[in-house]
Formats: C-alpha cells, sequence, structure tokens
C-alpha cells in the first residue's frame, strides 16, 4: 500500500483553517444539507354530532379514536405530526365562543404516540363545527422552515360559522405560496358537506374521500400521512383522443384529465424492447352517481389487438375506483430490429373506460377527474419469469398447461395399466 506523508505546514494550516471556519467541516465532507422533515396536522371534528351512530353500529366518534390510534402507530419516524380539534370544549349556544373552540391537542413535533393516543382518548363530542377557524390555526401550527406540509380534516359535517367560508380560507393559504395541502375526509356526508369539503380539496390540491367505515378512515389517514413523507408529484395536464391514432404519447410520469360518463380515453406509450411497461388509472366519484359501476384499463396494439387488461368494479362505497397492468417485452435475438444500434420499441395503446351513471338531476359535465400514471421498469431477464410469457399475447399458458394434463394423464394411465397387469398376474 502507497502511503502519502503531507507535509507537517500543510496539515496545520487546514487544522488551522477550520478552526477558524475558513473551511467548513460539511463542505469539506461534501455531506448533503438535511432535508427538514415533513409536518402533518390532523384536524380532527368533534362537534355534537359525532356522536351519531352509523359508522359499523358504532358512533362516528369511537370510529374516530380506533381509526386515530392505529394510524398513530403507524406513522413514519421522519414524520412530524401534530393534531388539532374542533368543536370539543364549548356545548352552549353562543355561536360567536362556539365559533373559536379549536384547540391544539398535540404540538407538531417528533410523536409520543402513548402521550397522542391519551390525549385523543379523552375527547367527547362536544360544540359547534369551526372548520374555517381551525384551518387557519392549523396553518400556523404548520409554520417555519421548508418542510412539506399537510393537513388532514376529518369532519362529520360543514362548517356552522359563516359567514368565514372554509372553502375562502383555503384558496388564501393556497395563495400564499406556502405549500400547504390540505386533505378532506367526510364521515358519512351529505351532499352539502361532500361539496364542500371537496372545494377545500381542490383549492389546495388536496383530495376529499367519502367515508363509510372505520377500516376506510384508518386506512386513507395512513395513506395521507405516508404520502407527505413522500416525494410530491404534481400531475401533468394531459387530454385523451377517441382513437389511438389521434391519441397524445405520454412519457413516464403522471398525467390528470377529465372523462365523460361512459366515455372510452386513448392514450400512447412507445414501449422499448427489454423494457416493462406498468399503467394505472384512478378514476374519482366528484359528484352523486349511481352504484355499480366500474374502470377498465386496456393495453392494446396500433392494429386493435388486446395486449392485457387490468379492471375494477365498486358499488358506492368509495368515491376513487383504480384498476392497473403490466406488459412486459423482450429483446428481439438480433438485439437491433431497429437496424441503428438500439433494440425495436413497441407502441402501446392504452384505453381507458368506465361505466359510471349518474341520477338525472346530476351533471354529466365536465368529465370525471382521471389520474394516469405510467412507468417503464427493467424487464424480466429470463423467460422463465412467468411474466415473460405475456400472458395477454397469446395462448401460451394454455398450451403449456394442455401439454401438462397430457402427459400426467398418459403417466397415470400407464401406472394404472401396470398395476392391473401385475394383479392378474398375481
Amino acid at each position: 500500500m502507497i502511503r502519502r506523508r503531507w507535509p507537517a505546514a500543510v496539515v496545520c494550516g487546514v487544522l488551522a483553517a477550520l478552526a477558524a471556519g475558513l473551511v467548513p467541516a460539511g463542505a469539506a465532507a461534501d455531506e448533503p444539507a438535511e432535508k427538514e422533515a415533513p409536518k402533518v396536522e390532523l384536524v380532527l371534528d368533534v362537534s355534537g354530532s359525532m356522536r351519531e351512530r352509523d359508522i359499523d353500529g358504532r358512533s362516528r366518534m369511537a370510529a374516530a379514536k380506533q381509526a386515530f390510534g392505529e394510524v398513530l402507530d403507524a406513522v413514519p419516524d421522519e414524520v412530524r405530526l401534530g393534531i388539532r380539534t374542533l368543536g370539543a370544549n364549548y356545548p352552549g349556544d353562543d355561536r360567536r365562543t362556539g365559533c373559536k373552540d379549536t384547540e391544539l391537542l398535540y404540538p407538531v413535533g417528533p410523536l409520543d404516540r402513548t402521550e397522542a393516543k391519551t390525549a385523543v382518548a379523552t375527547l367527547a363530542p362536544t360544540g359547534w363545527t369551526p372548520i374555517g377557524p381551525a384551518l387557519l390555526k392549523a396553518a400556523d401550527d404548520l409554520e417555519g422552515g421548508d418542510a412539506t406540509r399537510r393537513i388532514v380534516l376529518i369532519t362529520d359535517g360543514e362548517d356552522t360559522c359563516a359567514p368565514l367560508d372554509p372553502c375562502e380560507v383555503a384558496r388564501e393559504l393556497a395563495a400564499k405560496g406556502i405549500g400547504l395541502t390540505i386533505d378532506t375526509l367526510g364521515l358519512v356526508p351529505d351532499a352539502k358537506t361532500r361539496r364542500q369539503l371537496v372545494c377545500i380539496a381542490e383549492a389546495t390540491g388536496g383530495t376529499y374521500t367519502s367515508v363509510q367505515h372505520t377500516e376506510e378512515l384508518s386506512g386513507r389517514v395512513k395513506q395521507l400521512v405516508d404520502r407527505a413523507a413522500a416525494p410530491v408529484v404534481t400531475p401533468e395536464p394531459t387530454e385523451g383522443a377517441d382513437e389511438c391514432a389521434k391519441a397524445p404519447t405520454l412519457e413516464p410520469g403522471l398525467y390528470t384529465d377529465r372523462e365523460e360518463f361512459g366515455e372510452h380515453r386513448w392514450y400512447r406509450v412507445e414501449v422499448p424492447a427489454g423494457r416493462e411497461l406498468r399503467a394505472s388509472v384512478s378514476i374519482g366519484a366528484d359528484r352523486a352517481v349511481d352504484n355499480d359501476y366500474g374502470v377498465l384499463l386496456r393495453a392494446v396494439t396500433v392494429h386493435g389487438r388486446e395486449i392485457v387488461r387490468g379492471s375494477e368494479a365498486g358499488d358506492g362505497r368509495t368515491d376513487v375506483i383504480s384498476a392497473g397492468l403490466r406488459y412486459p417485452t423482450t429483446i428481439p435475438e438480433d438485439g437491433d430490429a431497429d437496424g441503428d444500434g438500439k433494440p425495436a420499441s413497441e407502441t402501446v395503446c392504452l384505453r381507458v373506460s368506465n361505466s359510471f351513471s349518474a341520477p338525472a338531476s346530476v351533471k354529466t359535465t365536465p368529465g370525471l377527474p382521471l389520474e394516469l400514471t405510467v412507468d417503464l421498469v427493467d424487464g424480466p431477464d429470463e423467460a422463465a419469469d412467468p411474466a415473460a410469457f405475456g400472458l395477454g399475447r397469446g395462448p401460451w399458458l394454455l398450451g403449456v398447461l394442455a401439454l401438462t394434463g397430457l402427459a400426467a394423464g398418459l403417466l397415470w394411465g400407464l401406472v394404472a395399466r401396470r398395476r392391473t397387469d401385475l394383479g392378474r398376474s398375481s
């Protein structure tokens, strides 16, 4: 091993510079600046209506407490979490007092799960529903630094403290450009509550979810808390076509569009040989729709032959329905089907269809919000990988199963005949 002897003067000079602050130690180590931990505040409605017993046979408050317990157990260590209540303390009829009833139950910071659970366990349905004031206070709780900020509002009713419109509050917070997202969850919501919560969420680029069951509540809140810790991806607007030939060509990414009731919408993806296409679509029911609906995502060749499909059906218990598919490709044996030193690529047409319908009183325009995810990953290394058979492309699996069955049948016949012959001879 070769050792270099540094002159004593150089060593002393570097040490002196570090001591004097002329050479920052962090820069010398070339360490990246540590990103500030994401901040999330859960805002829980504790108004009197939370006594209603219509979530899995229990009160809305009991369902919320159970969901909070499960969520607090699953909060990622890097997330700084806080809890704020609205309508938890004042039981009286004075509107001015009731509309100030919002309290920081657990401050935003490193999570002590036992302390946070104990604080939530003491809550009891009490007063008004001051959503607007609670959102303003929650935004203040999350101030400071450049961390990702997210408010998750859980309520069973619309704001009772107008003229401070919570939708206008959300728009004002969005206009400040502080990177604050508000997601809303409605517990067994009526039409007015739904409209208000959708407006709040859309104003800040958040999401709205209708909740009918405890599992839905805990699952959705966990998802939103986890999302705060993940990099934020802004969907890119696109516009699908009514046929593949006219469809936009999409690169890997996240896209947003709108689709009419019962419409087919087309998009194109260039899939290089040896890569695997992964695509998913989510369609949101942002208005009242009939029960029993579905979404279908198909991958089709430019000649109209179906490659593979993914589908999902719903029955009115959720506001978002999703489907996905995977399509692996292989590299040609010559490895140069294009003649330019690069493996060939295949044009895949993605068709998104839905079977939503709505009552006559519901407007069908604009279309339903659609979110499409496109990704290209490394394909399977070996043809033995089940994905490499491209089950949607031909009768590979049926052929393998037929041959296996035939071979098993012949073998069993030979064994049975042999046993019969032995029995006769004895």
